[in-house]
């Protein structure tokens, strides 16, 4: 089993919306995911306007694509890259650390992590 930043098994991150990079609710990780969508971030208004004014619109709807949109408080498995340029901007999600895969400490510390962590 995957383990997470906190070095225990992954926890699942959502089922709805359906999130991960394999579709199956977890922030798991695998060498065809290029993006690394390990972080599972509880989205914010503020992300969302961050997000798509750096090119990734994440709020609004892909019909052809299964994706409904996220809309504040939904949880989602970001790009390790972008949670950082996020964090880094200000503008940083809530992190659930026990759904937060392990490789994201490769772009994030577990304390920059720790202080936006969210149950």
């Amino acid at each position: 089993m995957a383990k997470n930043v906190l070095g225990t098994d992954l926890a699942p991150c959502s089922q709805s919306p359906l999130t991960g990079f394999y579709r199956d609710g977890c922030c798991n990780t695998g060498a065809e995911d290029v993006g690394v969508h390990t972080v599972c971030a509880r989205v914010t208004a503020e992300f969302l306007v961050f997000s798509a004014s750096v090119g990734n619109d994440l709020s609004t709807p892909q019909p052809t694509h299964g994706f409904s949109g996220l809309v504040p408080g939904d949880c989602w498995c970001l790009c390790a890259v972008r949670w950082k340029e996020a964090y880094d901007a200000g503008a940083a999600p809530g992190v659930v650390l026990e759904a937060t895969h392990a490789a994201t400490l490769e772009w994030a510390s577990l304390p920059e992590l720790s202080a936006h962590a969210v149950t």
